[in-house]
């Protein structure tokens, strides 16, 4: 997935996707920007408000916890770690139950 990092809109991923990943570039960048008409062309490429709701948190932690590591000193996983961590989040998802 290397293309969708060098460029979202050359990228294999369906409008659909890249509908999602263009609204959490401006939840990063430009959050106090974002309005209902934000939403609009994710509704027309099929989301709904859960998956909205989702992506902001998801987008919203790794902010904070990116720049909770770098002011605190604590060591970032491993690359190694991170790929462990997307394997078994692959297998078992993202909530524990």
């Amino acid at each position: 997935m290397q293309s969708v990092l060098r460029d979202l809109e050359t990228s294999r991923l369906s409008d659909k996707e890249k509908a999602l990943f263009r609204f959490v570039d401006k939840v990063n960048h430009h959050s106090a920007a974002i309005t209902a008409a934000d939403m609009q062309p994710l509704y027309k490429a099929g989301w709904n408000d859960e998956v909205i709701y989702y992506a902001i948190t998801v987008c919203a932690l790794f902010n904070f916890y990116n720049r909770w590591v770098d002011a605190s000193g604590v060591h970032a996983l491993s690359d190694e770690a991170h790929r462990q961590g997307g394997k078994r989040s692959a297998v078992h998802g993202y909530v524990r139950k």
